[in-house]
């Protein structure tokens, strides 16, 4: 057994998301949203490479002397798996270990709206799920891939770095391809996938200019694509596409988003209210004439105000959404209030007044 799988049981122990390990402190539990150390001495230098490279393959450990970071998956003592990244920073060595639950989740258990389903029903396009690291879209994303494995008879390709949930083939075929394993880049991936006879594309990351041009090609070509974007909201994933790719191809993008881009879940982790557990709030674009007109005319700014009157489409706006679930008891309002963009409408609801940041006016008060 190698000896990190020591710290890696006690933290499923405890129910926690991430273990942090790195020189200098201790190991930390990711609890809740939260970082925690646990009872234990500050790790060496010497301590923690000796414990890494128990888990290492010779390839990685020659990869890491020359200083690159390593992401992969590594199946602890007990077949739990993890998703892993390594580092060097300033002081030696780190690592996060994520956890992989072994089940796939099921979209009514994550409880999102009903719209996530019906956009599992399209067979060209694209769909996104956005949000910062850590927001659970690899969580959402591997939902609706098993819910198009249950329910139809496709083709799908996963392109993911590393390989997080595993999904056996049910009605659809599952192919799950690995980047820097299987693959090159998301890019090539998405390049040979298409000679694949795929129905569903999924693209883990759409970080490059490349990987982006290539997915809109596939969703284009009658193929349904499924991304992520590191982007937090709906407007600004549509400006973040468009501004990635080359000036001279601003036109053809802002075409491409028009017709072929179907719906942008962004997604926050909120606390509940008894600090146990986090729910996923969702911001809902889904594309439709209004929304296409405003994209092909550079008013992607007024967006949001059709997010507010598409909900019989299933849209919905982070903050409707956000104060939807603080009146149904369902989050904590003082955590939610970090996620807000008009912070005034969660006043009412918040009991730490530290959250609200004092104004000098100049006379010695402070309002």
């Amino acid at each position: 057994m190698a000896r990190i799988d020591a710290f890696l049981k006690l933290g499923l122990a405890q129910g926690c998301s991430d273990i942090h390990l790195a020189v200098g402190v201790p190991p930390m539990l990711r609890m809740n949203g939260d970082l925690m150390p646990i009872k234990f001495r500050e790790l060496t230098d010497t301590e923690l490479e000796t414990y890494l490279y128990e888990i290492l393959t010779d390839t990685q450990q020659k990869r890491l002397v020359e200083g690159h970071d390593l992401d992969f998956s590594y199946v602890g003592e007990e077949s739990d798996r993890f998703r892993v990244n390594v580092f060097r920073k300033a002081t030696g060595m780190g690592a996060v270990f994520r956890h992989i639950p072994g089940d796939v989740p099921k979209l009514d258990q994550l409880n999102v709206p009903p719209v996530l389903k019906e956009f599992c029903d399209y067979h060209q396009g694209m769909v996104l799920v956005t949000g910062s690291t850590g927001t659970g879209k690899s969580t959402t994303l591997a939902a609706m891939i098993d819910h198009l494995n249950e329910t139809r008879n496709l083709n799908i390709i996963s392109l993911e770095d590393p390989i997080e949930f595993v999904h056996p083939s049910k009605m659809s075929q599952v192919i799950q391809r690995e980047v820097g394993t299987h693959v090159v880049s998301f890019a090539d991936g998405v390049r040979s996938a298409m000679r694949e006879d795929p129905d569903v594309i999924l693209v883990g990351e759409l970080r490059d200019a490349e990987t982006i041009s290539m997915a809109m090609t596939a969703a284009e070509t009658g193929h349904l694509v499924l991304g992520t974007l590191h982007t937090t909201g709906a407007v600004k994933t549509i400006d973040r596409i468009i501004d990635a790719l080359p000036g001279e191809l601003r036109e053809q993008t802002k075409g491409f988003l028009a017709m072929s881009l179907k719906a942008v879940v962004t997604q926050v982790l909120v606390k509940t209210p008894d600090g146990r557990g986090r729910r996923a709030i969702l911001e809902i674009l889904v594309n439709n004439r209004a929304i296409a007109k405003l994209i092909s005319t550079d008013q992607t700014h007024q967006i949001a105000s059709q997010l507010q009157t598409g909900k019989d489409l299933g849209m919905q706006v982070m903050d409707q959404a956000l104060l939807d679930a603080i009146n149904a008891k369902e989050v904590d309002p003082d955590d939610a209030i970090r996620f807000a963009n008009d912070k005034k409408k969660f006043q009412r609801f918040v009991t730490n007044t530290d959250m609200f940041p004092t104004i000098d006016i100049g006379d010695g008060s402070k309002v």
